[in-house]
């Protein structure tokens, strides 16, 4: 499972390393896409392809769905790690977190969110400020 939140740099090719915790569970391939609210996800292969699966099972006659499945898998890319680490974040998708030099590798359990540092720090202090209000609306989910 991926848990925490690590501070890295990235450099100007746009190389990232993944922290030493989560790249056992990313050797045996990981694919990098658009995420939602201005991150990217990263997630394992494994899991990736069950995303995948439940996308293309969506009905495209809906809006949504088309809108939701484009943005996931055509912004996809498949991520190598090497033997540093590191993974290549292609520049398409940078420009799409507004990913500069510092940046947050956040683990939600099933994947990795990559951040923009400044986005990051911004996001989680609106989100700190609601945390009681979203906790009572998770309590409904039985959560």
């Amino acid at each position: 499972m991926f848990i925490g939140e690590y501070h890295h740099g990235i450099d100007e090719k746009g190389r990232l390393a993944i922290p030493v915790k989560f790249r056992e569970r990313l050797m045996h391939g990981a694919v990098v896409t658009r995420g939602i609210d201005k991150c990217l996800f990263v997630y394992p292969h494994r899991d990736w392809m069950q995303l995948a699966d439940k996308l293309a099972k969506l009905p495209i006659s809906q809006a949504n769905t088309r809108a939701f499945s484009r943005l996931m898998l055509a912004g996809a890319m498949q991520l190598e790690i090497d033997k540093q680490g590191r993974v290549v974040v292609p520049d398409y998708l940078r420009k799409y977190g507004g990913i500069k030099k510092k940046v947050v590798v956040a683990g939600l359990y099933n994947r990795l969110e990559i951040w923009d540092e400044t986005v990051w720090e911004r996001y989680k202090a609106g989100t700190e400020k609601t945390s009681g209000t979203i906790a009572e609306n998770l309590g409904a989910l039985g959560v």
